[in-house]
């Protein structure tokens, strides 16, 4: 099954896919200049790669991103399955997988990664 995970931020969305078994590759970020070009934006890479399930990051710790994020996933019309997968943590550990190797910069390779460990997270508890 191909999936795909997104880390839902308020600058920049994370992607990440895995088109066989669990092998999964961090995409190019997505950079948000409102809800709807973000989510025209994902739909596109979604549609692209032929996506059957999209994973969500989910932070239990914060309500007020829980809203933003279940309002996105609205917003993406994506017609396939839909799950959610808990993120804490999770850009923390991106952090701490590249650092000394690029200069830390907001591109967007952090969210990526982070999208990265989390669908690998989702993966590994199927």
């Amino acid at each position: 099954m191909k999936l795909a995970c997104i880390d839902i931020g308020l600058k920049r969305i994370g992607m990440a896919i895995s088109l066989q078994s669990d092998i999964v590759t961090p995409l190019p970020a997505i950079l948000r200049k409102n809800r709807n070009q973000a989510s025209n934006d994902v739909l596109t890479v979604l549609k692209e790669w032929e996506i059957e399930k999209l994973v969500v990051g989910f932070p239990s710790a914060s309500d007020d991103m829980q809203k933003r994020i279940n309002h996105f996933v609205k917003l993406l019309d994506f017609e396939k399955e839909v799950v959610f997968q808990e993120e804490n943590m999770s850009s923390i550990e991106a952090e701490d997988l590249i650092k000394g190797e690029i200069k830390y910069k907001r591109d967007g390779r952090i969210d990526s990664l982070a999208a990265k460990i989390i669908l690998e997270r989702y993966i590994n508890r199927q």
